[in-house]
């Protein structure tokens, strides 16, 4: 073989070599990646089932201080928590020193101080579990019952950004009348031999009552975040204008994503991710109404968004609203993570580990059976959605490597 051959072998062999090493160390990178994502998966499937128990093993003898020192800025509680379901417990069991009006919003609730001092926010039932709320996708009161199940849902997903929350029964006559401020008492009232009280907000009319069987109301309590991490209220970019005839910009521009991109704190860190996961996440509750969002104060970007106020969901089974999923199919990315568990939850696991994750609770069952068949429907066309953009745009583009180390210290 003449040397100018020789040469130019080795300089293919060369390329060949270099190309197959970069792909094969990016396949590696990218495996290895996966298979944390899964063993991830694997230990939120096997802690899935809570035992709301008293007993506390951690150093801190409080579970408010429990719970407190898990806050982060990008998580609420982290994944393996030995604590929750004792924390739960006492949410659920420990004495209302106080009672008052919900903290300002449309919706009726009360803010309850429990024992050791922790704010709670209780939402009182107000539908049967086999109600289905008609009409706009946000209509109708809240729903107790769709806060509890939001938050098993979080847990699920991995992304661990929604407040506790669990079912609680309060009697009304002997836990909250001898608590209760003047105001929220003026608000309370007897309706045939039920004691029922409409509080104070936006949309709370006295002839709109929530009222008790009897005394005893059934109603969620959400665990109120450490003041020490106050909250930021920022406006949906996807947000609804909520006025008939009157679209908002992203309803009509095919390209808002690209606007969306350019402005602050969307064009760097990773809010946008965190829009598209709570879309995601939003659109297998059924919830159309997230008009606004909150992070934590001051973060320039890189805190999460706090999945909130998710009681406008689980309203209509047969309902799916698909214009929740623009910051999605507008902008067609997704964190791979994200991906990833969407995956392992196909063919009916997201179904089931749901159930399994709300059996423990005292409002069990919490859902009924056509809304949880509608989160596997709702799931499939979320992966039909992404499996489009990838079509369109490709893998590399469409899924995003964003895994940022959390710090607990």
């Amino acid at each position: 073989m003449k040397l100018k051959q020789r040469v130019v072998l080795l300089a293919i062999l060369l390329v060949i070599f270099i190309f197959t090493k970069v792909f094969l160390i990016d396949n590696l990178d990218t495996s290895a990646a996966n298979r944390e994502d899964q063993r991830a998966f694997h230990r939120m499937m096997a802690s899935l089932h809570l035992d709301l128990d008293p007993r506390l093993d951690h150093t801190l003898q409080s579970p408010w201080e429990i719970a407190a020192q898990w806050v982060v800025p990008r998580e609420v509680y982290p994944e393996e928590t030995p604590e929750l379901g004792a924390v739960m417990h006492a949410m659920t069991t420990k004495k209302i020193i106080k009672a008052d009006v919900g903290y300002k919003g449309t919706q009726l609730k009360a803010l309850l101080i429990l024992e050791g001092g922790q704010k709670v926010v209780f939402k009182p039932k107000r539908y049967a579990r086999d109600y289905v709320v008609e009409g706009e996708p946000y209509a109708g009161y809240d729903r107790h019952n769709a806060e509890v199940a939001a938050f098993h849902l979080d847990r699920i997903l991995g992304f661990r950004r929604a407040p506790l929350v669990v079912g609680r029964f309060v009697n009304l006559r002997t836990e909250i009348r001898p608590v209760a401020t003047e105001q929220l008492l003026g608000t309370f009232m007897t309706v045939g031999n039920n004691t029922c009280f409409y509080g104070k907000c936006y949309y709370c009319r006295e002839t709109e009552p929530a009222c008790a069987d009897g005394d005893i109301m059934e109603g969620s309590v959400t665990l109120w975040l450490p003041d020490v991490w106050p909250l930021q209220k920022h406006r949906h970019p996807w947000g609804r204008t909520y006025r008939e005839g009157k679209l908002a910009r992203w309803e009509y521009d095919e390209s808002y994503c690209d606007a969306v991109k350019k402005t602050s704190p969307y064009d760097s860190g990773p809010r946008l991710l965190d829009i598209i996961d709570t879309a995601i996440f939003d659109y297998l509750i059924g919830n159309a109404d997230r008009h606004h969002y909150e992070s934590f104060q001051d973060d320039e970007g890189a805190s999460m968004l706090i999945l909130l106020d998710n009681a406008k969901s689980f309203g209509n089974p047969a309902l799916d609203e698909r214009s929740i999923l623009a910051p999605l199919y507008q902008c067609c990315i997704i964190r791979v993570s994200t991906w990833n568990r969407l995956n392992y939850l196909k063919n009916g696991v997201l179904k089931s580990a749901l159930k399994t994750a709300m059996s423990h609770d005292p409002i069990s069952p919490v859902l009924s059976d056509p809304h949880l068949d509608a989160l596997d429907q709702r799931l499939l066309s979320i992966l039909a959605t992404v499996k489009q953009c990838t079509d369109q745009f490709g893998p590399d583009v469409v899924l995003v490597e964003d895994r940022m180390t959390l710090s607990h210290l």
